[in-house]
């Protein structure tokens, strides 16, 4: 790409950008708790209930408009992840830090996606919310981590926040550092 075409994706970034985002993760691991902290006040629910199929929100974060499909992760919904590849911007993938016996099914599905054609051939940015952080049994992001193989994720940013849905914590540094992944792929696209 020539520099007047990245000079003007720069300039153009100043207006607001449409992005979609993938958010995925196992049932129960916080993926709705996760949006509902980004909604504007007037649209955030206070009793959050699981997601089936899936839901469509949106929010903003450093003047990008993020639309955040949120999957559900019953076994059963699990295949219609792959319909919404193609066409996302980056994924949100939320993980139960304190579910220790279904981490080998997150990193099944994990390596499902990674395998995915329209998944595999892009640089998509991967941010990994450790949620439930607060919890007394909750691993930690180095052992979660390890416990994926994130390390051998090579092709694609990734990143990994501990995170609790609830109060909201790591919430914020996580979207941002996903933000900022995206507006680079823009650019340089």
């Amino acid at each position: 790409m020539g520099l007047f075409q990245k000079l003007s994706l720069l300039i153009g970034s100043v207006r607001k950008k449409e992005v979609n985002v993938l958010v995925i993760g196992l049932n129960n691991s916080g993926k709705s708790t996760v949006i509902n902290h980004f909604k504007n006040e007037e649209e955030k629910v206070a009793e959050i209930v699981p997601t089936v199929g899936f839901s469509v929100e949106r929010f903003q974060s450093q003047n990008l408009a993020i639309t955040a499909f949120d999957m559900s992760g019953h076994g059963r919904y699990r295949n219609l992840w792959e319909h919404y590849y193609k066409d996302c911007h980056g994924i949100i993938f939320v993980i139960d830090s304190s579910d220790r016996l279904r981490l080998v099914v997150v990193k099944e599905e994990l390596d499902l996606m990674l395998q995915h054609p329209a998944i595999c051939t892009k640089r998509l940015p991967i941010l990994f919310f450790a949620n439930k952080m607060d919890y007394k049994e909750s691993l930690s992001t180095v052992k979660i981590a390890a416990a994926l193989g994130l390390d051998r994720i090579m092709d694609k940013p990734w990143h990994i926040s501990a995170s609790n849905a609830i109060t909201g914590e790591g919430l914020q540094e996580g979207v941002e550092w996903l933000t900022q992944q995206i507006r680079e792929l823009l650019i340089n696209n």
